[in-house]
């Protein structure tokens, strides 16, 4: 069974200005210098034609990890999230994979970015899945809190982002 999340992002810039930003090299490092964690790097970057693609190392202190999360993993919690995305008529659309170090599972996830109220608003779904017997129910739910957290902290960095180049 899988844990289910939704987050979404309001921004009042538009589409045409927020996607850009979103996949934005320089603007991808610096949001993994400021909430990236421990050894956050940006692994690869690619556009081809319409499509960007990138793959993030975000790292969490052990000591920093939540209870249920420190009894299964030993060390650091290092998670690679891959994404690519494209042009989907007047929005822009993503999928993501997401898999941490020693632990069995991931996270799969679609995002769009569309137009609303003259500004933009990007949602986020995602599944998350943890293959331990007795505790990956517990696991997952842990993991999606943070990862709604994670994304809300990202959400928040763009914007400040987008309004200082505004």
């Amino acid at each position: 069974m899988a844990t289910s999340l939704e987050h979404r992002s309001a921004f009042p810039s538009p589409v045409d200005t927020v996607f850009p930003t979103l996949v934005d090299e320089a603007f991808l490092r610096a949001r993994l210098r400021e909430i990236g964690g421990k050894d956050a790097a940006l692994l690869t970057h690619t556009r081809t034609g319409d499509e960007v693609a990138f793959t993030l190392r975000q790292g969490v202190d052990a000591a920093k990890l939540p209870s249920a999360v420190k009894s299964v993993l030993r060390g650091d919690l290092i998670v690679e999230r891959s994404e690519r995305w494209r042009p989907d008529g007047p929005r822009y659309a993503s999928a993501s994979t997401v898999t941490i170090d020693g632990v069995p599972g991931e996270i799969r996830g679609q995002s769009r970015l569309g137009t609303k109220d003259g500004g933009s608003l990007l949602v986020t779904r995602a599944e998350v899945r943890v293959s331990i017997p007795l505790v990956g129910g517990k696991l997952e739910q842990v993991v999606a809190e943070q990862v709604t957290k994670l994304l809300a902290t990202e959400a928040e960095f763009a914007e400040k982002w987008l309004a200082g180049r505004g």
